[in-house]
């Protein structure tokens, strides 16, 4: 087995377990206020919007709370796995890294101001949206993510299953071998 791979290929997994411990702390640090100061911001701009508690923005008579669902960790997770998990490049998968966590990050920020905009125009649209949203948009939005960055990126390896036939491939050639020096 070219050592190379076999350390890049057991360095990807590992991270990917660090990262989810403890229940995606890291990830949650970084875009809760990645995600919660732009949103603030714009509803500032738009409504004269007040930060509470540093998770609950006030606007027009409303409270918005921006919970942990809302920032999306598990589909930052989901994404990060996707890359990990497909053999690239490095340079192309810190490209393809940056392209959907920042991709992710916008589309998402849109999406809850989108909402923010329906809590404004009547609470009827707002609940049924929200739930919509909530168990078939975040995974469309996911796999449209995913898709752009196997488009952009020209990625041809598929996440787990060219790890997995790498290293079938090379159990394979080894037995093989081993097969050989024993006819010898």
């Amino acid at each position: 087995m070219d050592k190379r791979y076999a350390i890049g290929l057991l360095s990807r997994y590992i991270f990917l377990i660090i990262l989810a411990i403890p229940n995606f702390y890291l990830i949650y640090l970084i875009a809760n206020p990645l995600t919660i100061y732009p949103v603030f911001w714009a509803l500032q701009a738009l409504y004269g919007a007040k930060l509470l508690a540093g998770n609950i923005i006030f606007f027009k008579g409303y409270y918005a709370e921006i919970i942990g669902a809302c920032i999306g960790g598990a589909a930052y997770y989901l994404l990060i796995i996707l890359n990990l998990t497909t053999p690239m490049q490095v340079k192309t998968r810190i490209k393809s890294l940056l392209f959907i966590i920042l991709s992710f990050l916008i589309l998402n920020i849109v999406r809850i101001l989108i909402f923010a905009s329906l809590l404004k125009i009547g609470y009827q649209y707002f609940d049924i949206t929200h739930e919509l949203t909530w168990y078939f948009g975040s995974t469309v939005l996911v796999v449209i993510v995913w898709f752009a960055n196997v488009l952009i990126f020209r990625i041809r390896n598929i996440p787990v299953y060219t790890d997995i036939r790498f290293l079938l491939n090379d159990i394979s050639l080894k037995q093989d071998k081993l097969k050989n020096k024993i006819k010898k």
